[in-house]
């Protein structure tokens, strides 16, 4: 199942894209469930942030880039969009496939990159949550985003922040360097050792104002025990990603045309940022 290389260190950014594809299609055909709080609309709205009501995407055009097993396109189709397009480009768009056929003709299913999104969409939202940090070159995908759609419509991305994330960094690069190159099952099994003392972590936070604590205790610790294993393994799996900071977040939507781009600091460690089409 495992598709990762020694190469892929000094990989071109299109191998590397490539990569993150095949390690994340890897990915969902493992972990393909979606369940409690990290399927649910509170976790949406928790990503969301307060200053964003996603009952206005009620009977709107919308698109979720980087779909994976459905589980954003799930949590969206629950606020009765009229139309979601979910593109997906790895072997997981099987599995999104059967997670969301419940949803029926709402759903248009696509099998292409973020930079092939159609034109033509006339979107009035455009959603990629926990992707394009994982995209070496992301301007095309927003280019294609903002083409598809229409004057003042919004885009929603979520993204790794490095504000707030120093000592995290530090153990993830450490970490990283070795479980990129790791199979599948090796990483699986570091995953669940690493779990256990996550739980002894969030226990922690609790009491001692320690590092990611509101992170901690306001997502981490309403996940089951498997969610959190699956979280720690798809922090370590992929072969690209990049934590960016708030100006290249919002230099993120700008460069591609995005106005009135604003960023919510999700508990201290990740952005949400927002950008309308003039």
């Amino acid at each position: 199942m495992n598709s990762k290389t020694q190469a892929q260190k000094n990989a071109p950014r299109d191998e590397l894209t490539q990569q993150c594809n095949d390690d994340f299609g890897d990915q969902w055909l493992a972990f393909r469930d979606n369940d409690g709080y990290y399927a649910s609309r509170e976790m949406m709205a928790d990503v969301c942030g307060p200053d964003f009501n996603l009952d206005d995407i009620h009977g709107k055009r919308v698109l979720d880039v980087g779909s994976g097993t459905g589980r954003i396109v799930n949590m969206l189709a629950s606020f009765s969009p009229a139309k979601i397009y979910a593109v997906e480009p790895s072997d997981a768009f099987a599995v999104m496939a059967e997670n969301t056929k419940h949803h029926g003709a709402m759903i248009e299913r696509l099998k292409i990159s973020g930079d092939a999104v159609p034109h033509d969409l006339n979107l009035d939202y455009a959603f990629s949550i926990g992707v394009v940090h994982h995209i070496p070159n992301p301007k095309p995908v927003m280019d294609a985003i903002f083409t598809a759609m229409k004057q003042s419509g919004t885009a929603v991305i979520w993204l790794y922040g490095r504000e707030g994330n120093g000592l995290y960094l530090c153990l993830y690069k450490s970490l990283s360097f070795f479980t990129k190159k790791m199979p599948d099952r090796a990483l699986n099994g570091l995953a669940g050792f690493l779990n256990i003392l996550l739980d002894g972590y969030i226990w922690l936070c609790r009491y001692i104002p320690l590092p990611m604590r509101k992170y901690a205790l306001n997502v981490l610790a309403k996940l089951d025990r498997p969610v959190r294993k699956l979280v720690i393994f798809d922090q370590l799996n992929p072969a690209y990603a990049k934590y960016y900071t708030a100006a290249e977040a919002r230099a993120l939507l700008e460069d591609s045309g995005f106005t009135n781009v604003r960023l919510y600091h999700r508990h201290g460690y990740s952005w949400t940022v927002f950008g309308e089409k003039p």
